[in-house]
């Protein structure tokens, strides 16, 4: 049975014979009436601050709740993201590998067409300078023949006379000629020449 403070202070009781002094009783159930209010109030002040301090941890409960699988969360990420950038790094390692071992080899290849090349016209060069010798020994061939069949006229000595009279000039024309031929001879010489250390 529950007392509220309404009923001690509103209690009655029975008089008897030399009982006790209604007024004193009276003051008395006040003062535990006042009391108990005063108690219960507490009580219930006490119970609202328990109700909202358990709705706080609850709150913090879940708050820590989500807080901890958020840090789930974010570590699983990390982890992706980590493996995920190992493996685009090992990939872009293997591809830029590729491609250099690539550039390499069409760099051996093309140094090699380079040699092929350079040794081709070695070659070339050496045809050309063997060709060049002949023509010049032909031609040089040609002259000395030349002057044996028709020598060149010789200072104090008398050539004989034709049964027609020789122009001058022509005899003349005829040594201009035929130095005019040596000496583009030996230009074309000195030119392959040069032609033959430039190529060197």
């Amino acid at each position: 049975m529950k007392i509220a403070p309404i009923d001690i202070a509103h209690k009655s009781f029975s008089r008897k014979m030399m009982g006790l002094d209604p007024e004193e009783v009276t003051e008395f159930l006040k003062l535990v009436s006042e009391e108990l209010e005063e108690l219960i109030s507490e009580r219930n002040s006490l119970r609202q601050s328990l109700r909202e301090k358990e709705l706080a941890i609850i709150e913090f409960k879940e708050r820590d709740e989500l807080l901890k699988n958020t840090i789930t969360t974010a570590t699983k990420m990390s982890d992706k993201i980590r493996l995920d950038t190992e493996r685009e790094s090992r990939l872009l390692l293997n591809d830029a590998n590729q491609k250099a071992e690539v550039i390499v080899r069409d760099a051996r290849d093309s140094l090699k067409t380079i040699y092929q090349e350079i040794t081709d016209l070695k070659k070339v060069r050496m045809q050309f300078e063997n060709n060049l010798k002949a023509l010049v020994g032909s031609h040089l061939t040609m002259i000395e023949q030349g002057q044996n069949v028709m020598p060149s006229p010789k200072v104090g000595h008398e050539a004989p006379r034709p049964k027609k009279q020789t122009n001058p000039s022509a005899v003349l024309t005829s040594l201009g000629e035929e130095e005019q031929i040596k000496s583009n001879i030996t230009q074309a010489i000195s030119k392959a020449t040069q032609v033959n250390l430039d190529l060197k």
